[in-house]
């Protein structure tokens, strides 16, 4: 489309010819057709920025043609030309879609005014379509790469989760993506066009979060020198993605409570409270359910959050995935890193997917920056990888396992083998981290998805195996 382009429509040659050399001297590009019939093919050939149509027109009216462009060419603007006498016309032809309406005769200053409006109004209407476009493309669902079954399920009961209110609670291993999760359904949700703010409520110290979550009135406390609205104000009609939520402390669950139950929140220092309207998405890799039991997290503020659960997979869990996750970061640390002609073989993936990769795709993508910044050559070697992709990992048939004929339970399996390793090497965490080949912050997430408790008295590395827990 050329941004300067006027199609006149008009089935007087004169009238035609005046408004092409007017708007030709307002520094316009400006063609013309004789009836209805011929302007869309001219609208076919070369899609103009604006089309400038008569109503009164032999054959196809001006009202035909407007409501044809509309319906093909939504893009494209209409500005209608119309007789002093029939602006009831013209009336109807805006709510038919015409952006404005000229009277003749024309008063050229007040056509190049109503030119000048409608194109500007178009420019703004296009870069918000394209800033759409770009968003859709960074935030929409399917830049979640993968397409692994684990991974689409999920995504798709959070493709229906968004188009509600409902808060939503994502339970997750550091590094999977929770944010970028989290965003994907404010961006697909009716609040897309509204706030997202963050906040991450093991980042802040515990005694500055009330104050960055609800905010505070002047004078509320020493260094409160003026009002400040909180992340949950700067929220409002919007999305307030509170990550880490295992982390906040007591007090602050009370209040977030009260937020959800009554929609109303109390600033630091404040007499009344203020109304807002916030829709919820929390995050967690913690074990709510057992801190429920160890009475660290409020039963009822539990079950307020996880309306919807959602259960982000580790990338141990979507291997299938690993390739192409590979491949997208791979291109965009290359082209980030000026190394455009950089080769990654195919023969190297398998190392890629044979890793557990503890830190999930976070780790995955500094493991390739790291690659793509030292690789010598213009080709990746194994020489190239880290020590822990080069390594070979023993082989899994080594291990003797019988398989009863009624199944199994995995989530069984797994505990039974941490149990072992901790009793292997006498609860000591680290050790029985490295022999399970994942770190020990891995360790001890699954320490508590499986209920395996610290020991009473012990020190920070005593562990021993209880009841089975439940994951939040």
């Amino acid at each position: 489309m050329n941004a300067s382009r006027i199609l006149i429509v008009d089935d007087d040659e004169n009238l035609r010819w005046v408004l092409q050399t007017q708007l030709q001297e307002m520094g316009y590009t400006a063609a013309a057709a004789g009836d209805g019939r011929a302007a869309l093919e001219a609208i076919d050939r070369e899609p103009p920025a604006l089309v400038l149509t008569d109503l009164k027109m032999p054959g196809m009216t001006g009202m035909e043609l407007l409501e044809r462009v509309h319906r093909e060419y939504p893009e494209i603007p209409v500005l209608i030309i119309t007789a002093f006498g029939t602006i009831q016309s013209a009336v109807q032809a805006m709510r038919a879609g015409a952006y404005d309406y000229l009277t003749k005769p024309i008063d050229y200053d007040e056509l190049g005014i109503a030119v000048s409006r409608v194109l500007e109004h178009s420019r703004l209407e296009r870069e918000v379509r394209e800033l759409r476009a770009s968003l859709d493309r960074k935030y929409g669902f399917e830049n979640i790469i993968g397409h692994s079954e684990a991974l689409l399920s999920l995504l798709d009961t959070a493709a229906r989760a968004a188009q509600s209110n409902s808060t939503i609670l994502i339970h997750a291993e550091t590094g999977t993506g929770k944010e970028l999760l989290a965003r994907a359904i404010h961006h697909n949700s009716r609040r897309r066009d509204k706030p997202f703010v963050t906040i991450n409520c093991g980042a802040i110290p515990r005694d500055l979060l009330e104050s960055e979550l609800f905010g505070h009135v002047k004078g509320a406390f020493t260094g409160a020198m003026a009002h400040k609205a909180g992340k949950v104000e700067m929220a409002d009609r919007g999305t307030l993605f509170l990550d880490e939520i295992g982390e906040m402390p007591g007090n602050l669950q009370v209040k977030l409570l009260r937020l959800l139950q009554q929609g109303e929140l109390e600033k630091v220092g404040a007499t009344a409270p203020v109304k807002v309207d916030v829709r919820f998405v929390a995050a967690t890799h913690r074990n709510l359910r057992a801190m429920i039991e160890d009475g660290t997290f409020r039963e009822d503020l539990y079950y307020r959050l996880a309306v919807i659960p959602l259960e982000l997979p580790p990338l141990r869990d979507r291997a299938e995935d690993i390739p192409e996750l590979v491949q997208h970061f791979f291109v965009k640390t290359k082209e980030e890193q000026g190394r455009p002609d950089l080769v990654l073989p195919p023969g190297l993936l398998p190392r890629f997917q044979d890793y557990r990769w503890p830190g999930n795709i976070r780790e995955l993508e500094n493991v390739i920056e790291r690659i793509v910044v030292l690789a010598r050559g213009e080709e990746i070697m194994l020489g190239d990888l880290p020590d822990f992709l080069r390594r070979e990992r023993p082989a899994i048939d080594m291990l003797q396992l019988e398989l009863p004929a009624g199944g199994i339970s995995l989530e069984a399996v797994e505990r039974e083998l941490i149990v072992r390793a901790l009793e292997k090497f006498h609860g000591n965490q680290t050790h029985a981290a490295k022999y399970l080949d994942i770190s020990r912050k891995a360790l001890i997430y699954r320490m508590e998805k499986h209920g395996i408790r610290k020991k009473a008295g012990e020190g920070e590395e005593e562990m021993e195996p209880a009841g089975d827990g439940e994951m939040g």
